[in-house]
């Protein structure tokens, strides 16, 4: 084993270690991935919320046990992959071992250390934005048409996995187009490559056609409540600090696409940076879904910095420039990653609140920030509905509706009692309801926002309705969320959740 793997197999083992202790057990898991675990249990070729690949993994982890390990075994496997594919780009590149030690670490030591410890999309994406951006470099290199293949089946991946995908075409080809290598485009490989990506993605364009497109109905959604809240100069912010170590390596990468001769070749990657950011902030979109964009350019600042300071004084500043990762790393951790508890958050709130981490999609500032925030509550919650669940009457039918995702999700998971199945008209559990047997019992889990108006509602219809419990944790955001019992209905309960459900898919 030469000494270059074992340095790469320190990184990878590395990377593990601190997404499973950079977790405090206090928290549960996060609200969207007790939605993305749900999916196992309903397989399709797409969903409301996501492509499909996502529920693939949720049906792996399913078969492995639906443990929390698991749970968080894959977004770290995805993070150390893409240290895997940025050390490898740096091979390519002709880097040497300083730099790949620098491109390993800057990745290591990065926002991907909070992003990996969440089962979502994200960390997929990044690593597929980051394999796609490899080979096309590869292609460049060696000019074989497998690489474009091998491109091609990446981004059906990163497709399948997160829509996301569409922004790199977005922001690449035009900055093609801008530079020699627009000769690529002449390639009828090119084109058996689009129309291979398109055959392996076309499943799910069926779906979505078939289903008359939700990810549009999604879109307009998120665009109106979460979107219109981004601020622009946020989302320039946001990119700072989600690889502030690194910024000196990113710069670097900047000066070398223009100036360095070895790495002018690849000058569109300059254009397609300033492309892909400009589309993102004409979209106001989050700030984390550019992500996926920087890994590449750590990979060739690296190289740049690996080649040029290597005689000399210059040489003086490699353990300066590999120490900046390290020192952001301790100045930052305690605040970007799940280790302090809701309580030690409160007494440094001036620290949070200064680097916008306080700051949610709603555009206000809270206590928590949202992920914290929504990773509590949830099996508390579980366990009061299955508590009131049991003390119904035996053989009788109960429905369980939820105002959200997270709150199914969440009770479907931790459940013991399997015969409990919560649903919500709130994203993919609409399509989840089975009303095939009558209901004699409804359960509905509301928010506090929107809880006064339940009973008024909904005890009408039934001879016997009751409070049976609230999340009582004052740091979650479900906190007061409440749980109504209603028995012995007036009426046909599921013919009247029937006309609701169809109102709520129009």
């Amino acid at each position: 084993m030469t000494k270059k793997t074992i340095i790469l197999l320190g990184f990878i083992l590395t990377k593990f270690l601190l997404q499973y202790f950079l977790f405090n057990p206090q928290y549960d898991l996060q609200r969207d991935e007790y939605l993305h675990l749900d999916q196992a249990n309903h397989l399709a070729w797409g969903y409301t919320s996501v492509p499909p690949v996502t529920s693939w993994i949720s049906y792996l982890i399913l078969i492995l046990g639906n443990a929390v390990f698991w749970v968080k075994f894959f977004p770290a496997l995805f993070g150390a992959l893409t240290i895997l594919v940025v050390w490898k780009t740096i091979e390519e590149l002709k880097g040497n071992l300083y730099a790949m030690v620098l491109g390993s670490t800057c990745v290591l030591l990065s926002v991907l250390l909070r992003l990996n410890f969440l089962f979502q999309p994200n960390s997929l994406d990044v690593l597929c934005w980051t394999a796609f951006y490899f080979s096309l470099i590869r292609y460049f290199n060696k000019e074989k048409q497998k690489w474009l293949f091998i491109a091609a089946v990446i981004f059906a991946v990163g497709f399948l996995n997160k829509y996301n995908m569409v922004f790199l075409l977005i922001g690449l080809i035009p900055a093609v187009l801008l530079t020699s290598q627009r000769k690529i485009f002449a390639q009828r490989g090119l084109y058996a490559a689009i129309v291979f990506s398109l055959l392996l993605v076309s499943p799910n364009l069926y779906w979505q056609y078939a289903n008359n497109f939700p990810v549009f109905h999604h879109l307009k959604e998120l665009a109106e409540t979460q979107l219109v809240n981004v601020n622009r100069w946020g989302f320039l912010r946001e990119q700072v600090f989600y690889f502030i170590g690194a910024l000196p390596v990113i710069i670097s990468s900047m000066y070398a696409l223009l100036c360095y001769e070895p790495l002018k070749k690849y000058k569109f990657f300059f254009w397609s940076l300033l492309f892909t950011l400009a589309t993102f902030l004409y979209f106001r979109a989050k700030g984390y879904y550019a992500i996926g964009l920087y890994p590449v350019y750590i990979a060739i600042g690296s190289v740049f910095l690996g080649n040029i300071l290597h005689t000399g004084w210059k040489v003086y500043l490699r353990p300066v420039i590999l120490a900046v990762p390290v020192l952001f790393y301790v100045l930052l951790f305690r605040v970007f990653y799940t280790i302090e508890i809701p309580e030690d958050i409160l007494k440094r709130k001036d620290v949070y609140q200064k680097l916008g981490l306080l700051h949610w999609e709603d555009g206000k500032d809270h206590a928590l920030p949202q992920d914290f925030a929504d990773m509590l509550g949830w099996k508390e919650l579980a366990l009061k509905i299955e508590a009131v669940y049991n003390h119904l009457p035996k053989g009788s039918q109960t429905l369980i509706v939820c105002d959200n995702y997270g709150q199914a999700g969440a009770i479907n998971y931790y459940a013991k009692n399997k015969s409990i199945r919560a649903v919500s008209f709130n994203a993919d559990y609409i399509n989840w309801f089975n009303l095939e047997k009558k209901t004699d019992n409804f359960i509905r889990v509301k928010a506090f926002t929107y809880r006064d108006g339940e009973f008024k509602k909904t005890s009408p219809f039934f001879n016997k309705s009751f409070v049976a419990d609230s999340v009582n944790n004052s740091f979650a955001r479900e906190y007061k969320t409440t749980i109504f019992v209603f028995m012995e209905p007036k009426i046909d309960v599921n013919q009247r959740l029937k006309s609701e459900i169809e109102i709520t898919k129009r």
